[in-house]
């Protein structure tokens, strides 16, 4: 059984979605669909979610951003490394 879900988009956000889904030869329904899917299986399978909210943090936005947090702290500590093999 299926849920049907109704939302207003925002002109800017509806227009890329048809075009998008008319390369694709998709609906824009299909696609919505399949982006809320892959988004929703992300979540589920993250491995941080079970820390959001364990800990003490003075980013407030750590829960919605630890990917992009995660991978600056990678990027830095790969140019340190590089750096100092120099």
């Amino acid at each position: 059984m299926g849920y049907t879900l109704t939302l207003e988009i925002p002109k800017n956000i509806y227009e890329p979605l048809v075009k998008t889904a008319e390369q694709t030869g998709r609906t824009p329904e299909e696609l919505v669909l399949d982006w809320l899917a892959t988004a929703s299986r992300t979540a589920i399978e993250d491995p941080v979610e079970n820390f959001i909210g364990a800990f003490k943090s003075n980013i407030p936005d750590w829960a919605d951003g630890h990917d992009q947090y995660i991978g600056q702290t990678l990027t830095q500590q790969m140019q340190n490394k590089e750096n100092k093999g120099n």
